[in-house]
């Protein structure tokens, strides 16, 4: 006779309030690191940067970082001045946070912005226009 493990409350599919709040706690250092000046890049210098969101692994050990440069334009150099300047970032970031390991920070591009857009597109489409008018 085989027994089912039982599952816990812990093993929800979502993020913890913790896993919540160290990503907005990173989400914030980031940010204010890039509003103050404090990485010395040419690249982000030039660049007004936006840190919509921040996800952390369940294990605390990874942190994806979203990125997106006002205006959406050169995303990759921004990206790859960030992922040049990691270890500086993760140093700051350790510093601000209470955690035994600092996570690891991946950066990359947030497609938030252009799935907002497209989904704005086909709700104007005349389609579903016609369908809504049909209501």
């Amino acid at each position: 006779m085989t027994r089912k493990k039982a599952s816990s409350p812990t093993s929800a599919k979502g993020p913890t309030q913790r896993m919540l709040r160290i990503g907005e706690l990173i989400r914030h250092k980031i940010a204010e690191m890039l509003s103050r000046s404090e990485i010395h890049d040419d690249v982000l210098a030039a660049h007004v940067i936006t840190i919509p969101e921040v996800r952390i692994s369940p294990d605390l050990k990874l942190a994806t970082v979203y990125v997106m440069p006002l205006g959406g334009k050169s995303i990759k150099p921004v990206i790859e001045s960030l992922t040049r300047n990691k270890k500086y970032i993760r140093t700051e970031v350790a510093h601000t946070l209470n955690l035994r390991y600092a996570p690891d920070l991946k950066f990359v591009e947030d497609k938030t912005f252009e799935e907002a857009t497209r989904i704005d597109r086909l709700l104007d489409s005349p389609k579903v226009r016609q369908d809504i008018e049909k209501k």
